[in-house]
């Protein structure tokens, strides 16, 4: 027999467990579901699988990689258990995807069979203005939750994050940073309920599920314990005017004014919030590093200006600047210097995502995929001390190398630090001044311009050491990043501390317990699941 038939006879083998694994599947479904499985269940040769993958993934640089065997697409919460017990049975990982901003991609491949559970279906909505609530399934992005809140109420929001295409479950899972935290805390923060489906298909909530799992699933990452189904969520009262605000400026010339935002951003009126973004501008000769200063105040402009009078004088920003269009001059740029609105809450939503303050709310319902790819790879930090100038120096270095890099800084402070780093595992409190994203984006995904892009992320995060947070050096779980480490195929303890006190600090030990006691033999995880606890060192 030569080298071509036995590569022939392999070939066959797999195509026919394949066969059998799916149809070993759907036919454990079907045993275990009074309802017809195949409608919202899809496998490689389905028509509409591609495209379901595809808006899966908004970071698409997985596009070539290992795909799920399945991807089931529940429209019933009770659909779901069938799925756990028949990928328990037969061997089969579970993926969990909400929105799909998996920065690492870990919901949507991997290298082992495996079923991907695409919640997106699971998008209903139910507001009570009277007890001030929402319950909110885990499928619905945070633009329809935006968009459901604003057709109800003006004067309320939920402090939820910049993208509102991102998934609920996702996000809340794993902290929830934006723009109202300073006054209202994370999005995790404001969960007083939730239904969670655990490793045996049940369904639990905050009175029939354990104290610790409720603790652990508000920034814990609920992958690693079960399938989030729906949050219950405090609604916060926000004024009918608000007033959002970028001042642009060098980097260049203007070290000492973000230095004093180092120092005080995190001290500043928890109704004021203003973050920095860190880019480049300009093209060849002219090129050169662009800071911007972007703000909410959850009040009118005639509160805010003196305070600006105050606090930041060098932005220069009068009241005649909310009112009018900004005028754009690029004979010495940046072409704009200052823009602001007074708007609703939810047209300073529409804002931070680079939007109008009065376009149409439908936009927070788009659910397009993207026709320009945009690849990217990220991390984060925290910082505690202002970065020097030689610092802030090696930043300009290193982006004037790069294309499109960013670097975006959230202030800390205000209701953050009123509560424990230990009152859910998202640690990261009093004591951090504010925490970086860092951002490379790339269009063109081939091998040789993607590892030249990671190359450079990793080439700055490096360097950033001396500057941050350390001992441990932290991170944000929503900006996960593989780098840190991973899951080996023993999911020890010992070893997957070395990443998870990056996310949770002190907390990791407590979650891994929690993993312990609600999915001892480990079924949900992932490259950065939480392990269950044992004293492997």
């Amino acid at each position: 027999m030569n080298n071509l038939q036995v590569l022939s006879i392999l070939l066959f083998s797999l195509f026919l467990t394949k066969c059998y694994s799916q149809q070993d599947f759907l036919y454990c479904l079907s045993k275990y579901s009074e309802i017809n499985v195949t409608r919202n269940i899809y496998t490689p040769n389905s028509p509409t699988y591609s495209s379901i993958l595809e808006y899966a993934q908004k970071n698409p640089r997985w596009m070539n990689s290992s795909h799920p065997n399945f991807i089931v697409s529940p429209r019933k919460e009770s659909e779901i258990k069938p799925v756990i017990l028949c990928a328990k049975k037969l061997g089969l990982q579970i993926k969990i995807k909400s929105g799909g901003h998996d920065y690492e991609g870990i919901s949507f491949r991997s290298e082992i069979p495996f079923v991907m559970l695409d919640l997106s279906n699971l998008n209903k909505i139910e507001i009570d203005l009277n007890e001030g609530t929402v319950w909110v399934q885990a499928g619905a992005t945070l633009g329809q939750l935006y968009y459901a809140i604003a057709k109800k109420s003006n004067v309320h929001g939920f402090p939820g994050g910049v993208c509102f295409s991102i998934g609920t479950g996702g996000i809340i899972s794993g902290g929830g940073i934006g723009t109202l935290m300073r006054k209202f805390g994370l999005a995790a923060d404001n969960v007083v309920n939730a239904r969670v489906m655990d490793v045996n298909g049940k369904i639990l909530n905050k009175k029939n599920m354990k104290k610790d799992l409720f603790w652990a699933i508000r920034g814990g990452g609920g992958a690693s314990f079960g399938v989030i189904l729906a949050w219950k969520l405090k609604l916060v009262r926000v004024p009918e005017k608000v007033t959002v605000f970028t001042v642009y400026k060098r980097l260049e010339g203007n070290q000492n004014l973000l230095k004093k935002w180092e120092n005080i951003a995190h001290q500043l009126p928890d109704k004021l919030l203003i973050r920095v973004v860190i880019q480049n501008d300009g093209t060849g000769n002219d090129k050169y590093v662009e800071i911007f200063f972007q703000s909410l105040y959850l009040g009118p402009v005639d509160e805010l200006i003196p305070l600006l009078k105050e606090k930041f004088p060098e932005f220069d920003l009068e009241k005649k600047d909310c009112f009018q269009e900004p005028v754009v001059d690029c004979s010495n740029r940046p072409c704009i210097k200052k823009e602001c609105r007074e708007s609703s809450w939810i047209g300073s939503v529409l804002y931070f995502y680079g939007r109008r303050t009065n376009e149409s709310l439908e936009v927070l319902l788009e659910k397009s995929i993207p026709t320009n790819k945009n690849y990217f790879k990220a991390t984060s930090d925290f910082v505690k001390t202002p970065i020097p100038k030689r610092g802030w120096e090696m930043v300009k270095r290193l982006f004037l190398e790069e294309e499109r890099p960013q670097m975006i800084m959230e202030p800390l402070g205000g209701k953050l630090d009123e509560i424990s780093e230990s009152e859910i595992p998202f640690p990261h409190r009093k004591g951090n001044l504010y925490n970086i994203q860092y951002l490379v984006n790339w269009g063109d995904n081939s091998e040789s311009i993607s590892s030249q892009k990671i190359a450079w992320m990793r080439k700055l995060y490096k360097k950033m050491e001396p500057y941050v947070a350390n001992s441990p050096r932290t991170a944000y779980l929503n900006y996960r990043d593989l780098d840190f480490g991973t899951n080996q195929e023993d999911y020890s303890y010992s070893k997957a501390k070395i990443w998870g006190e990056k996310y949770f600090s002190g907390n990791f030990e407590r979650l891994a317990k929690v993993k312990s006691e609600v999915d001892p033999k480990n079924f949900f995880r992932n490259e950065q699941s939480i392990p269950p606890y044992h004293n492997d060192s």
